[in-house]
């Protein structure tokens, strides 16, 4: 269910609130070795399943960053904002991936808006992002996640 708010005001009002949940989304082996030939990342960790087999995790696992480049599809599921001119990608603070994402499983991203700082123009909000795997007890992802949104 996404979380819709209403422009600079309704961020202000919400500080605090947690937004939701996204939908499962399944991270396949083709997603992470699509990410591995985008990124010239092709640690056998993340894409040698039979040697991954024999590894820590018993098989292969996502990258750290394309658990972090899922952030933006996610959290369009859990929240939208209206009433503004625009918004943009401000940046992170504190990622940190306590937990691997292994092939195969189902993740989702759970937020709150933590905070919202008013500038010329607009505002920055700060929303603390976690991303689960699907039967882990630790989340794969923990980040403040920074956003900018313009009158």
């Amino acid at each position: 269910m996404t979380t819709s708010i209403d422009g600079i005001a309704g961020l202000k009002a919400a500080v605090g609130e947690h937004l939701g949940y996204s939908d499962w989304h399944k991270v396949s082996q083709e997603q992470i070795n699509q990410f591995a030939d985008a990124t010239g990342d092709h640690q056998w960790i993340h894409i040698d399943k039979e040697k991954a087999a024999q590894g820590p995790f018993g098989t292969t696992i996502a990258h750290g960053y394309l658990t972090l480049s899922l952030v933006p599809v996610l959290l369009g599921q859990v929240l939208s904002v209206s009433g503004v001119s625009m918004a943009i990608n401000y940046g992170a603070n504190k990622v940190r991936f306590p937990s691997p994402v292994p092939s195969g499983s189902n993740v989702r991203l759970g937020a709150t808006l933590v905070e919202i700082e008013e500038f010329a123009g607009g505002a920055q909000a700060q929303v603390d992002v976690t991303i689960e795997v699907e039967g882990s007890a630790k989340p794969s992802l923990a980040a403040q996640i920074l956003f900018r949104y313009y009158n």
